[in-house]
């Protein structure tokens, strides 16, 4: 243990100089006292202690101290908490005695190691300490990812003593990667406790529904339903398909392998706009396992029409293959592609045209423009080095770009907090933050009139006002502008960062939807999925507009959601910046309908609408119990494979591995010395008695 302090030591000298000079200033006056001299001196010394101290403590001075700490080796026990463990037989023994047995696993292992506990299903739950299993285990999770388990595990225990972990599982997963993978590089064993039933079970399966949630008017729609069967060969069943609770049509099922797989080819009119729930029924045979998993729900969305959006494009561009991906994963929009140089049918059979590097040099498209401002249509334009910059100049989009020749540099997208035209959530802004950057022309941005704009440039490290992706309107027309172009990048990027591409297909997908909605201007809107997964939670956003067309949150929003029996739950919007959010929770599976309603001064306005939410039935598609991933994972890590009745096999191997130990090491701490009351203690101390000694003296 030693002292430092944060300025040169000579600094030190200085604190007992004071010292000096304050003890002597102030007993110097005291020559005429009655004070003794022996006792003056004393008195002296105890202020120049509590001085010299006091004006040490104004070092910032510190003490650094090593010491011992011993770390326990942790084992991490991660139990599937899937609905699939209890679809066998042994149901009742894995929700009746299985949790009192690992509760016992559990109390064992604590008492030489530091044990932390975890449920994983569709999310990783890590249990408190002293938490009871037999209450923290339900298996009603409705999806199982053991490689999220993995990752997760890998993020808090790096560099950590860990000895091993227990994974206790079927190993059925049916959403993430293989876990077998992300096992690899853990740097401890992991055992595997094989939980459920590797035998095949009689059982006939409705293993899914292949299905578009969207159809259109009048159309026929095709549906695609595949049915596996296991032990029961020579058997006859029967599907059957209802809509809204009537009986529509039947299929005779004749099982005539074993094991057994079909697919049923149906198709269905649209005969009806809105949403439409049909159910499948397999009838159940004799001996099954489990009847759950034959029947299952879609719902279907009838629309009048789709959407169609056009990309014309100078050349082919990876940029075109980035924007129909993101466009077409919203089902209300139809899009086509064409070179602009062999492009010849009508514009207005589409509700938005998306112009890629045009107009350039070799494709001037002045009759598509025309047509397309003569016609109102609303346009995207996104600038690229093909482009003609002059041409542009003169279209009056709201920019001049005074370029020097065709100079082209690198600018990345600095998104605008105060962009209002429609709404990209706030974890989707963080990740456009670090998209790689686009070509933008090199020259002078001159923005007129009112426009909205969503991205600036930003170079390096400096967000310049020159707009990257920006809005405009007239009374009559509504356009876009992208000033750079490498689109294709921010997709790929998106998909590195985050394994999924929500981020750009937002941003397309809002601006796709702001420019071809000519809707009527309302003063009250509001924003929600309008199909979710019964595991998923209900989120609504509303927007609330005065006269003048400003956001605005005085008034109180409320919606009140009604099921399809008549129940209805009323909800209240809580105020989010300047817009209004509400969680509405989980619901449970079937057909919803909405309405919100708000007061803005004298009028109340009213919006309706509906949502379907869809079983997740996944776990009860797949109930044989995967044994071999279990081993792979083990023999992967140097673990090893048990069964459930094994566990006291399982604990005698942990214990007996060398290389699970206590590990010890120095630490070094820190610790300011004003923050030590011992110091204080003694400076008050001194302080104290020597007021106390100077008063008994007679003195002031």
């Amino acid at each position: 243990m030693n002292i430092a302090i944060a300025y040169p030591a000579w600094f030190i000298i200085l604190c007992v100089l004071g010292g000096v000079l304050y003890a002597a200033v102030l007993y110097y006056r005291e020559k005429k006292s009655e004070i003794p001299d022996k006792l003056k001196i004393f008195l002296a010394v105890m202020r120049f202690l509590a001085v010299s101290a006091i004006a040490f403590l104004l070092l910032s001075p510190f003490v650094k101290s090593l010491f011992d700490v011993s770390e326990k080796p942790v084992i991490i026990l991660a139990q599937d908490n899937s609905g699939s463990i209890v679809t066998g037989k042994d149901s009742v023994f894995y929700s009746d005695q299985y949790p009192e047995a690992l509760q016992n696993l559990k109390d064992e292992l604590q008492e030489n190691f530091k044990l932390n506990v975890y449920t994983f299903g569709e999310k990783v739950v890590r249990l408190q300490s002293n938490s009871e299993l037999s209450g923290a285990i339900d298996f009603d999770e409705k999806q199982t990812n053991i490689s999220s388990l993995f990752q997760e595990v890998r993020n808090l225990y790096s560099n950590r003593n860990v000895g091993a972990m227990i994974l206790a599982s079927d190993g059925i997963y049916n959403t993430g990667a293989n876990p077998v993978y992300y096992s690899r590089d853990l740097g401890f064993p992991v055992y595997t406790l094989a939980l459920g039933d590797t035998s095949i079970k009689k059982d006939v399966v409705l293993t899914k529904v292949n299905f578009n949630r969207l159809a259109y008017l009048n159309n026929d729609f095709p549906v695609e339903v595949i049915i596996n069967a296991d032990k029961y060969k020579g058997e006859e069943t029967l599907l059957k398909i209802y809509k809204k609770g009537k009986l529509i049509k039947t299929q005779d099922l004749e099982i005539v392998t074993d094991p057994y797989t079909t697919t049923v080819n149906l198709r269905f009119k649209a005969d009806e706009t809105g949403i439409h729930r049909y159910r499948f029924v397999i009838e159940p045979l004799e001996g099954e396992i489990s009847a759950v998993n034959n029947v299952k729900d879609i719902f279907i969305e009838v629309l009048d029409s789709r959407n169609k959006v056009l990309i014309l494009y100078n050349t082919p561009h990876p940029d075109i293959t980035a924007l129909k991906e993101a466009i077409r994963t919203n089902r209300n929009y139809e899009v086509e592609d064409h070179p602009a140089k062999s492009f010849n049918l009508p514009v207005e059979m589409y509700n938005l045209v998306i112009l890629h590097q045009l107009p350039s040099l070799e494709n001037p498209v002045d009759h598509i423009f025309g047509e397309i401002r003569g016609k109102q249509i609303p346009f995207l334009l996104i600038i690229g080095q093909q482009s003609n910059l002059v041409e542009l100049n003169s279209m009056k989009l709201g920019l001049n770009i005074l370029s020097q020749g065709r100079t082209f540099q690198e600018v990345l997208p600095a998104p605008e907090r105060n962009f209002a035209l429609f709404r990209i959530k706030e974890e989707n802004i963080r990740v456009l933050n670090n998209f790689p950057p686009l070509f933008a022309p090199f020259g002078d941005y001159q923005v007129s009139g009112i426009v909205n704009i969503l991205m600036n440039q930003r170079i390096g490290t400096m967000t310049t006002s020159k707009p990257l992706i920006f809005f405009n309107e007239t009374l009559n027309d509504r356009w876009g502008v992208i000033t750079g172009e490498g689109l294709w990048r921010w997709r790929l990027m998106n998909f590195a960062q985050m394994q999924n591409h929500n981020a750009f297909d937002e941003l397309i997908l809002k601006t796709v939807q702001y420019l071809s909605v000519r809707e009527k201007k309302t003063q009250f809107r509001i924003y929600h999925k309008d199909h979710l997964f019964e595991n998923q939670r209900l989120v609504f956003d509303a927007e609330v507009y005065n006269k003048s067309y400003e956001l605005v949150t005085e008034p109180e929003v409320e919606m009140t959601i009604t099921d399809s029996d008549g129940n209805q739950f009323p909800f209240v919007f809580s105020k989010y910046l300047d817009a209004y959010h509400l969680d509405a929770g989980s619901f449970q599976v079937g057909e919803y309908r909405t309405m919100a309603k708000v007061k803005v001064g004298n009028d109340i306005f009213t919006v309706r609408g509906q949502f379907i939410i869809s079983p997740l039935d996944i776990e009860t598609i797949n109930t044989i119990a995967d044994h071999n991933l279990l081993y792979l994972i083990s023999k992967g890590t140097n673990g090893k494979t048990y069964r459930a009745e094994e566990m006291d096999e399982l604990i005698d191997a942990i214990n007996s591995r060398e290389d699970i130990k206590t590990v010890f090491y120095t630490q070094k701490r820190f610790e300011e010395l004003i923050n030590i009351p011992l110091v204080l203690i003694v400076i008050i101390g001194l302080l104290s008695l020597e007021w106390m000694l100077r008063k008994r003296a007679g003195s002031y």
